[in-house]
């Protein structure tokens, strides 16, 4: 095979790899009903000034599958998290005791799951619309090739053959994360 078509569909694999990446960090924020430290992974924290991710200054650890806790690095802190997390609105009341932030993670109603999993639905999609993108890209860069109309078609059908591979791995990953939303 042409060495500038294999760059073309490495670099149409990599957008594909990228898109499910972001598809399995986004399913990472939606939660299904069981505590952990990933719910918290957006929280940014005015650290001095400095806009922080909440992991960098504070442990963040799940004592239990209905609790969250948050032990600051620093007393001092203790208000800027609590504060962080009421802004990042995600729907908790963190509980300050003084010494640690605690969260209660309220279990999830039938409508509130059926919501998340349409949440999930419309993230597999963008992922769908990002490996779509990098098939099209890698077909117009294709054609742009001076190379004979078989060898073209020929890696035409490998992108779309790595499209599919990818889309069905989307569709699996929404599959589990849906299982693991609906299951109370």
């Amino acid at each position: 095979m042409n060495e500038e078509i294999e760059f073309i569909i490495d670099s149409a694999k990599e957008a594909m790899n990228n898109a499910i990446e972001h598809l399995i960090k986004e399913l990472r924020t939606i939660r299904a009903g069981k505590a952990t430290p990933s719910m918290l992974s957006n929280v940014m924290v005015d650290y001095y000034g400095a806009q922080t991710p909440l992991s960098q200054v504070a442990n963040v650890n799940t004592p239990d599958a209905r609790t969250i806790s948050i032990q600051p690095w620093e007393k001092s802190m203790l208000q800027a998290i609590e504060k962080a997390i009421q802004i990042a609105n995600l729907g908790f009341n963190p509980m300050n005791n003084g010494d640690i932030i605690m969260i209660n993670v309220p279990p999830l109603t039938e409508e509130r799951r059926i919501n998340l999993a349409k949440q999930a639905k419309a993230e597999a999609e963008h992922a769908k619309v990002g490996v779509r993108n990098a098939r099209k890209d890698a077909n117009n860069e294709i054609k742009k090739i001076d190379v004979s109309d078989d060898l073209k078609k020929v890696s035409e059908d490998d992108v779309q053959k790595l499209t599919d591979a990818y889309v069905k791995k989307i569709d699996d990953t929404l599959s589990v994360k849906e299982k693991e939303i609906m299951t109370v």
